[in-house]
């Protein structure tokens, strides 16, 4: 890892760590509120418009929060490869990834080549 500044990278890591629990907070809340207003209220969410509208911003949040969870399990796995040591390289090709790469996206887990590789 001599392209890459560890301490960097580890506050980097912990900041977007603490960030994502904080919204993973925020989200848990809204939903939290969002099933409780819709159950003290008899909706029908396929003839009440209001229904519809519970329902959505009940996915919403849901998927919202979804995302989050899998932001911070990649971001764990992230500390783990920095804690290994394996961290800024490609798990396909083993080269490092470059440090713009993992400034930009520090969970990427391959270089670009092999990102592009790897299709939609």
């Amino acid at each position: 890892m001599t392209h890459l500044d560890g301490t960097g990278v580890e506050a980097r890591l912990a900041a977007r760590r603490a960030d994502t629990l904080s919204q993973i907070d925020d989200l848990t809340r809204a939903l939290h509120d969002i099933i409780s207003a819709a159950t003290s209220v008899a909706t029908d969410d396929e003839h009440d418009p209001e229904g519809q509208t519970i329902a959505f911003e009940r996915a919403q949040v849901a998927s919202l929060l979804h995302q989050a969870r899998s932001r911070l399990a990649e971001l764990d796995a992230a500390a783990d490869r920095l804690a290994d040591g394996t961290y800024g390289r490609c798990e396909r090709c083993a080269q490092p990834i470059p440090a713009d790469r993992l400034e930009a996206r520090p969970t990427a887990t391959t270089c670009i080549a092999c990102a592009d590789r790897r299709g939609p």
